[in-house]
């Protein structure tokens, strides 16, 4: 299929004459304008014959794509032979056209369709900009694509789902899920076999209009562009989840993002984890981009001499970036993401109870970790049946810490290189659930790249490994507080986010220009001791300046008037307390924002004090 996208001011056709092979319209039909459009000039091709249905959701996925991009307000689908010399039957062409249309509408898109068959008069006045005319070529007779065996596995997956708590393993389907309504939501998820959206995830909405992140329209589907605030959301998150770890005793350690396709040991490594490659070449030879850290430590681990003694043994990356050529369709916002930040820890262990000892510790760092970011999320575990059978009592005491009821998944055997994993997953406000936290314990690795420690009689072993991703994807926790937040607003909740990551801690207003020497005073006090701090110093009223720091979620709004100039003591606007206002000293507000705050790192706001001196990025 060719699709020819033209950002247009407007279009305007009217149908002349019809061909033999023109579909029956209506009168309304036969002349048509649209204005603030997307034109979406498509030839259907012969390939399309055997897989419409296939041609039709990568045609829908290309056409949302685009028009996310260009910010148009509606579409306009134009069949246009003229751009194909290898054009599919009239049926076919019809079919796959209506289906998108349909799609599309369905989806909660303002689409219109040109009339397939007839010779039209049109006008259009292209908007000129760099992405106002784009073209895509879908290729669905063959996968150019690279696909891992693991991928074709999962396809074949058979698995039985269990809801284990205190002690009682209850098949899924007989459980009561009354009292447990996320967990009843996680399950259905898991179960239903589809990943894509039928509309637009809310944080999609907030991560704009907050200024955090954005797409990029000059990269691929999946790769976004990160402003000042959500930078340094970004950055806190990275700096917190690498102080727990290596606080842990981890290692860290930077390995490179790309890898030689035919390198042996990584080839088959490749072959086992159910993960799409970007490919690049270099000279005469491709190479792939990481999606995980585990190429690189791999490595790192067989080159190195390691001793019994230093058992249990962390390396840890935060990996800048990694990348998966996730499916279009299932690209969501932050959510999933095809080029990602993921902090990754692989730990050697000598034995199994060594490896279990430390899959609970990081089980619990992981549970501090979503403590620390206070979102509700469900716990799963994937296991084959068989290590759950010998390991019940294990498995029971990780029920026990999480004190709730625990999805399992059991296989009846080894499809991939782990043989038990937990996760902890949050749901959205669309009911999809989505992974952070997670574990697995892999019995095939250290073997595959003959990975050593020497034991205590002086013989070369082959230790146990643990996969972990304490915060999960750094990108999708943003996702995760904001779709939290924004389902507390449906129940009249004011968000926020927790102090420690709101960009501006705390805002301050002068009533006028005479308080704003005092303001910037308070405002470098406030600094000294690692507090984000900013003044609204623009030409607007009192009441809109007020307006404009609640919808940013402000933690603290400090209005200073001449009363707070003379008695030093500051009335402030708690966004999480009941009743709003507070009185405070300059010494006791410092005092409860940094008790607030606690032990989470601390970053400065790559932004003008000064909310005049500030540029708008959307």
């Amino acid at each position: 299929m060719k699709l020819l996208f033209i950002h247009a001011d407007f279009i305007e056709y009217q149908t002349k004459k019809k061909t033999q092979i023109a579909e029956e319209i209506t009168e309304n039909l036969k002349f048509q304008r649209a204005e603030e459009v997307l034109v979406v000039f498509t030839a259907i091709e012969r390939e399309e014959q055997d897989l419409p249905s296939k041609a039709t959701m990568l045609a829908s996925n290309e056409i949302v794509d685009v028009f996310n991009k260009v910010k148009a307000d509606r579409i306009m689908l134009y069949p246009y032979a003229h751009l194909s010399s290898n054009l599919s039957n009239p049926e076919t062409a019809i079919k796959v056209l209506k289906s998108i249309e349909k799609k599309l509408l369905d989806d909660g898109y303002e689409i219109t369709r040109a009339p397939f068959g007839w010779y039209k008069k049109f006008e259009i006045k292209c908007k000129g900009h760099p992405l106002s005319e784009l073209s895509r070529d879908i290729v669905i007779s063959k996968d150019k694509q690279r696909v891992s065996k693991a991928i074709a596995a999962e396809k074949k997956l058979k698995s039985k789902w269990y809801v284990l708590h205190k002690g009682v393993l209850t098949p899924a389907n007989e459980f009561d899920f009354t009292k447990y309504p996320s967990l009843k939501i996680f399950y259905n998820y898991e179960t239903s076999g589809t990943r894509t959206n039928s509309s637009e995830p809310p944080h999609i909405r907030l991560m704009k209009d907050h200024e955090f992140v954005d797409y990029e329209p000059g990269s691929d589907s999946g790769n976004l562009r990160w402003y000042p605030k959500g930078t340094l959301i970004k950055k806190i998150l990275e700096e917190h989840v690498t102080n727990m770890v290596l606080d842990y005793g981890a290692m860290q350690v930077e390995t490179p993002i790309m890898y030689d396709f035919e390198h042996p040991k990584l080839s088959k490594y490749l072959n086992r984890f159910p993960a799409r490659q970007y490919i690049i070449k270099s000279e005469d030879k491709e190479y792939f981009l990481r999606f995980a850290a585990c190429f690189g430590q791999y490595l790192m681990n067989h080159d190195m001499t390691i001793s019994h003694k230093n058992l249990p043994l962390q390396i840890y990356e935060l990996t800048h970036y990694s990348f998966r050529r996730e499916q279009r369709g299932e690209l969501a916002g932050l959510k999933r993401l095809r080029t990602f930040t993921m902090p990754d820890m692989h730990t050697l262990c000598k034995d199994l109870d060594e490896a279990k000892k430390e899959f609970i510790e990081q089980y619990k760092l992981s549970m501090n970790w979503m403590e620390d970011i206070n979102v509700k999320y469900d716990v799963a575990m994937r296991l084959v049946k068989e290590f759950y059978d010998n390991n019940t009592e294990f498995i029971n005491n990780l029920v026990d810490l999480a004190d709730k009821p625990v999805l399992i998944e059991l296989w009846d055997q080894r499809f991939f290189y782990f043989v038990m994993k937990f996760e902890f997953s949050i749901n959205d406000a669309l009911n999809k659930a989505a992974t952070l936290s997670t574990v697995q314990i892999d019995v095939e690795n250290s073997e595959r790249f003959d990975i050593n420690y020497i034991d205590e009689k002086n013989n070369a072993k082959h230790p146990l490994m643990l996969h972990a991703s304490i915060s999960g994807g750094i990108d999708r926790n943003l996702y995760a507080l904001l779709e939290n937040e924004w389902m507390k607003m449906q129940k009249g909740v004011k968000p926020m986010l927790p102090v420690w990551l709101s960009p501006t801690q705390i805002r301050i207003i002068p009533v006028s220009n005479e308080q704003l020497r005092f303001c910037l005073k308070l405002l470098d006090e406030f600094e000294k001791c690692n507090i984000r701090i900013d003044i609204d110093d623009e030409t607007n009223t009192l009441q809109k300046k007020i307006r404009n720091a609640e919808k940013e979620w402000i933690p603290f709004i400090v209005v200073i008037g001449k009363k707070e100039v003379q008695s030093n003591n500051l009335t402030v606007r708690v966004r999480n307390m009941r009743g709003n206002q507070k009185k405070f000293t300059t010494k006791e507000l410092i005092e409860h924002v940094q008790n607030e705050i606690g032990n989470k790192p601390f970053k400065q706001l790559s932004l003008s004090r000064k909310l005049s001196k500030r540029p708008k990025f959307r």
